[in-house]
């Protein structure tokens, strides 16, 4: 029909225009300015708002913009975005026609996911470690059970291999040969790898004895076990005893 109405040509540069519009994301218009721009943009919208629209930016400039909004915002927000779950997609575009006065895009579907824990994650591993540690202190107050869900998916246990080896060999001090065992029964080699390039010979005999021949293990146990050097390794990244690189841009001064 294109073709008859158009000729082949329109209509191929019609269907493509077409394509190409129904794969922009919404608020592309944002994710494409400057932060300090965004900022000033985002200051005085509410808190939903603002959430809703850094949810579907890159977390680094959703990072960038949300450390600059004030505290009492941020807290609102990152609230708000954990707990945001399926917004429906006319309130996505009626937000866009409203921020741009014009609408940004065309979307299929009925509802756009957005927001969640997993993209608040994504946007405090984003940003730097003060900012991080005082959001989640403020989360922590507000919403405890929130607050540590958020901690265990920040890091978990098999971004062990993200550690330096000294750091592997710190946190090893602290934990039990067993629960060990227990944790690597179902690790991937990564995971075991790092954690025997890390012991001694003797031990890594025991602990692989262990493994054998404790039989069956639950996988709940399991988990509790991994959650176990988890919690450690959140301890000891908490004291400064060591670090937790949360980016690749992450330099250590030597």
């Amino acid at each position: 029909m294109l073709d008859e109405a158009f000729g082949e040509a329109r209509a191929n540069e019609l269907i493509t225009r077409l394509s190409a519009a129904l794969r922009v994301r919404p608020f592309d218009f944002i994710r494409k300015a400057d932060s300090s721009q965004v900022v000033s943009f985002l200051q005085n919208e509410h808190p939903q708002t603002i959430a809703l629209i850094l949810s579907y930016l890159e977390p680094k400039q959703s990072a960038l913009v949300l450390s600059s909004l004030p505290f009492e915002k941020q807290a609102n927000v990152i609230t708000r975005i954990a707990n945001m779950g399926a917004t429906s997609h006319e309130y996505v575009k009626d937000t866009e026609r409203v921020l741009e006065q014009k609408l940004a895009s065309m979307l299929m579907g009925t509802q756009t996911i957005a927001g969640g824990i997993d993209s608040l994650v994504l946007i405090l591993n984003s940003v730097d470690r003060g900012t991080e540690k005082r959001l989640l202190g403020t989360l922590e107050q507000l919403d405890p059970e929130l607050a540590e869900e958020v901690k265990n998916r920040m890091f978990v246990f098999e971004d062990i291999t993200k550690l330096t080896n000294q750091a592997i060999q710190r946190v090893l001090r602290e934990i039990d040969n067993r629960d060990l065992a227990i944790a690597l029964k179902t690790a991937g080699k990564e995971v075991t790898k790092a954690i025997f390039d890390n012991i001694s010979k003797r031990l890594q005999e025991m602990i692989t004895e262990d493994m054998e021949f404790m039989g069956p293990i639950r996988v709940r146990d399991v988990e509790e076990a991994q959650q176990k050097i988890v919690n450690v390794i959140r301890r000891l990244d908490d004291a400064g005893e060591i670090i937790i690189s949360r980016s690749q841009e992450d330099e250590l001064v030597v």
